[in-house]
């Protein structure tokens, strides 16, 4: 246990020390283009945000009323997402969930931002979800990234794409969450499952369901453990899955067992181990350009 808690730690002082390489530039503003606008009255080619959840009626809220708890984000934070369009000289292949990691305590934005944007350059509608962490659990943020693809898959006209052409990527817990969703709620599993209060709306009758997932050192599982039980992975039917990891993570171990695991069971599975390199080097190295051609053998044309 001991042990546990000191790799937890570490994972959280190399998250918060990558996030400090990168400005407040990176962080998300209002659009103020005055350019064309897209289907939902939103500012071509700038990144817009959309809110997830309807006022009133988000399965779970918590009812704390101070940030008491050195909590991230405060009491009236709602679960959202940002859009970066792709470039209108760029063909659109589909579109990604970016999920940033932070051990289900922070988002941290060096997973964020910078890779959404080198994903939209590559051709991707890149959303990066800003889900909910602590004091919430991993079921809550994987409730609000169902909700994302949803939100995404009923608009794949305004956004130009397939609606089967949308993937989750994500980083660390984030990966790990990109992996509870595409087990525990994809398809029309709505926020009841977790709040009997939750009036479920016409969103909740898309399918959550993604065509990809690309785990940056993650895998499935839950916080800091692996689940590599070929039953449990077979009954999820989780999609093809993309791997990429450094030798010198903490997790190196797991990260192969796991993607062994999932092979295992038949699912089309690429890894790419990056010798020397540590956990949390987020959009750096060449693993985005890895990705795109993963997802090109995956998504319709």
């Amino acid at each position: 246990m001991k042990k546990l808690f000191q790799t937890l730690l570490l994972l959280l002082v190399v998250s918060a020390a990558t996030a400090c390489n990168y400005s407040d530039e990176n962080e998300w503003q209002p659009s103020t283009g005055t350019g064309s606008k897209d289907g939902n009255g939103n500012e071509a080619n700038e990144p817009s945000q959309i809110y997830l959840w309807k006022e009133g009626n988000m399965p779970t809220e918590t009812d704390y009323t101070v940030n008491d708890g050195n909590y991230q984000d405060n009491p009236d934070f709602r679960p959202n997402m940002v859009w970066y369009p792709v470039p209108e000289d760029v063909e659109v292949k589909g579109a990604v969930m970016v999920c940033p990691g932070g051990a289900f305590m922070f988002r941290s934005p060096s997973e964020g931002a910078p890779v959404a944007r080198r994903l939209s350059e590559l051709g991707y509608q890149s959303f990066v979800v800003n889900y909910r962490v602590r004091p919430y659990t991993m079921e809550e943020g994987s409730l609000d990234l169902a909700r994302a693809i949803r939100y995404v898959r009923s608009h794949a006209s305004d956004y130009g794409i397939d609606s089967e052409n949308i993937a989750t990527v994500g980083f660390s817990a984030g990966g790990i969450l990109c992996g509870d969703e595409a087990l525990h709620f994809d398809g029309q599993v709505d926020g009841s499952v977790l709040d009997n209060d939750y009036v479920p709306d016409e969103l909740d009758q898309v399918s959550a369901d993604v065509c990809a997932i690309g785990m940056i050192y993650a895998f499935y599982g839950r916080l800091s453990v692996s689940n590599n039980n070929l039953d449990d992975l077979r009954s999820g039917n989780i999609p093809p899955t993309f791997y990429t990891y450094g030798t010198r993570d903490p997790f190196y171990r797991q990260f192969i067992a796991n993607a062994n695991a999932v092979r295992g069971i038949g699912v089309k599975v690429e890894e790419h181990i990056l010798d020397g390199w540590p956990h949390g080097f987020g959009v750096r190295g060449e693993w985005t350009s890895w990705f795109d051609s993963f997802l090109m053998q995956i998504m319709k044309h």
